[in-house]
C-alpha cells in the first residue's frame, strides 16, 4: 500500500465533521472543539475539497449529511473512537498550545493588546507569547507562528487586516494655543509633526496644498512614538483613527479635517496555517481589526458623539 498517495483529511477536519454532523450547526459544533465557528466550517470545507464531496448539506437552518456524508460518517468514527481511546491521546492540563505572534510595534499595542483577554480568556489552555517586529522587516524573529505586517507591497496570499487612512489629528490644548484651524491653509504656521512611516505629502495632495514635506522638529521612527508626542501637544500628527482610537476616545486627541483623509498602507497577516491555534488567532484578529476600522469611521463621520476640532472651532 502507498500511503503516500492516500488522500486522508486532517484530524482537526474529521473532527469537525463529526461535531457538525452530530450537532447540526457549525457554531455547536465549534463549542465542543473549542474554536471558532468559521473555524470550523472551514475545516470541513477542506475535507470537502479533499474527497472531491459533499459532505453535509448546508441549504437548511440546520446541517444535513448528504447520502455520501452518511456513508462516510458511519467509516471514520469508528477510527475516531480508536483515536480517542489512546492512553497517550488523553487531555494534559499541564500541556499547552504554543503560539508566537510577531507585530509591528504600534498595532500590537493599540489593537491587539487592548482586546488580548477576549482571545485568552476563550482558549485559556494556549501560551500566546507577543512579540514586536522592527520597522521595514525582512523576516519575523525565528519560530514565529503568525506575522503581522504593515507597508507596501502586499504579498500574494496575504490576508488584509485593515485598509486604513490618515488625517491630521491634534490636541484639543494645542488647538487652543494656537488659534482656530478652520481649513487646511490655516495649518501653515502649525508645527507638524514628521515620520518617514506616514508622511505628509499624500495628505497635503489630497488637502490641494502645494507644500513641501515638513523639514524642522523631530523625526519619530515609530508610530505610537508620534500620536504620544501629538496627545502631548508637540505639534498635529497625520495619524490614523485606528490606532488613535483611545484618545479619540478620551477627547485627547481630535481629527482636524475628518473629511480629508489619504490611504496608507494596510496592515495584514502573511500566510498562515488555517487550523490549531494560528488559525483560531487569525479568524478573531480579523473581527478585531474589522470592529476597530468601524470605530475609526464613526468617529470621521462624527457619529461617535465627539466633536472634531473643526467643528468645535467653526463655532467660536
Amino acid at each position: 500500500m502507498n500511503l503516500a498517495r492516500l488522500r486522508v483529511p486532517s484530524l482537526d477536519g474529521l473532527l469537525a465533521f463529526e461535531a457538525a454532523a452530530r450537532y447540526g450547526t457549525f457554531e455547536r459544533a465549534a463549542e465542543m472543539l473549542c474554536v471558532t465557528g468559521s473555524a470550523a466550517a472551514k475545516r470541513v470545507a477542506a475535507v470537502e475539497q479533499l474527497l472531491g464531496v459533499q459532505l453535509l448539506d448546508r441549504s437548511g437552518r440546520t446541517l444535513v449529511l448528504t447520502d455520501i456524508g452518511r456513508e462516510y460518517l458511519q467509516q471514520v468514527v469508528g477510527p475516531l473512537r480508536l483515536l480517542a481511546a489512546v492512553p497517550l491521546h488523553q487531555p494534559d492540563d499541564k500541556r499547552k498550545e504554543r503560539l508566537r505572534v510577531c507585530a509591528p510595534p504600534t498595532f500590537a499595542r493599540q489593537i491587539v493588546a487592548p482586546k488580548l483577554q477576549e482571545f485568552t480568556g476563550r482558549y485559556a489552555s494556549m501560551d500566546l507569547e507577543l512579540v514586536l517586529s522592527t520597522p521595514y522587516p525582512d523576516s519575523p524573529p525565528g519560530d514565529t507562528d503568525l506575522w503581522i505586517r504593515g507597508g507596501d507591497p502586499v504579498e500574494a496570499g496575504c490576508t488584509i487586516l485593515m485598509c486604513d487612512c490618515a488625517t491630521p489629528l491634534i490636541a484639543p490644548t494645542l488647538l487652543s494655543s494656537i488659534g482656530p484651524l478652520r481649513k487646511p491653509p490655516d495649518m501653515a504656521s502649525a508645527p507638524l509633526l514628521r515620520t518617514s512611516l506616514e508622511p505628509w505629502t499624500p495628505w497635503l495632495h489630497a488637502a490641494g496644498l502645494d507644500w513641501a514635506e515638513p523639514e524642522s522638529g523631530p523625526r519619530l521612527m515609530d508610530l505610537g512614538l508620534l500620536l504620544e508626542a501629538a496627545v502631548s501637544g508637540q505639534g498635529i500628527a497625520l495619524g490614523r483613527p485606528t490606532l488613535a482610537l483611545p484618545w479619540l476616545a478620551a477627547g485627547s486627541l481630535v481629527p482636524l479635517f475628518p473629511e480629508i483623509t489619504c490611504p496608507v498602507p494596510p496592515y495584514y497577516l502573511m500566510p498562515h496555517s488555517s487550523y490549531g491555534a494560528a488559525g483560531e488567532f487569525a479568524d478573531w484578529l480579523v473581527g478585531i481589526c474589522a470592529r476597530a476600522s468601524a470605530q475609526a469611521s464613526e468617529y470621521l463621520s462624527g457619529r461617535s458623539g465627539k466633536n472634531v476640532a473643526g467643528a468645535s472651532e467653526a463655532g467660536k
